[in-house]
């Protein structure tokens, strides 16, 4: 029974863990965006959740202390992390100038472009094998072409407003405004998500080949 419960947790909480990232990217998209209508520059945004992200995670390192040490630190590992980084800060970059030029719901439709451009850098660096004779195959590659296609849609059409703002002055009126105005090129907004969720695949790629070497 506690064998099966102990199963039941690492299935579950995987998920729960991965739900509440989605959420935070989501709420976080929509605060830049509400933000950087009223004047916050990208550069600052991404410098201050650097440091935030910094001043969060090192205590950590000591908290959690890695199993049989750290590794000697390296020219090589010096090289890596320098990579690594140069790679998520162009990430960071041009997702919140995209979401500047478009916004937060199409940030977080292009985000499901990730594991497609993952897929395919993984397969073309032979980290997977495309066989179609197994389902597992044939359902990576179907939604993977439905995703770039979703991207496409969601990048060249636009679409109308769903909901009229708001007759009546609210609390949140000003809020809704700042998500709805400001964006004077969507097209362009949205090839920079795009180019984020390539460096991002890119991003989780090199990770797996840095560890092998």
């Amino acid at each position: 029974m506690a064998a099966q419960i102990w199963d039941c947790k690492k299935q579950v909480i995987p998920f729960i863990a991965m739900a509440a990232m989605e959420c935070i990217n989501v709420g976080l998209n929509t605060l830049y965006k509400a933000a950087s209508t009223k004047g916050l520059s990208y550069f600052v945004f991404v410098t201050y959740s650097y440091a935030f992200g910094s001043i969060t995670l090192l205590p950590l390192l000591f908290i959690f202390p890695r199993r049989g040490g750290l590794p000697p630190f390296t020219t090589s590992i010096f090289y890596r992390i320098v990579l690594l980084s140069v790679i998520g800060f162009g990430g960071n970059m041009c997702i919140f100038k995209g979401i500047e030029y478009s916004s937060p719901t199409l940030a977080t439709a292009m985000s499901n472009l990730s594991p497609a451009f993952t897929f395919v850098l993984a397969v073309i660096f032979r980290m997977e094998t495309l066989d179609f004779r197994r389902s597992s195959t044939i359902a990576k590659t179907i939604g993977t072409l439905l995703s770039i296609s979703g991207a496409l849609i969601a990048i060249l059409y636009k679409g109308t407003k769903i909901f009229s703002s708001p007759s009546k002055e609210t609390p949140f009126s000003v809020f809704d405004y700042s998500l709805r105005t400001s964006q004077p090129n969507w097209v362009l907004g949205g090839l920079l998500l795009v180019a984020f969720c390539v460096l991002v695949s890119i991003w989780y790629i090199l990770q797996q080949l840095l560890e092998l070497l």
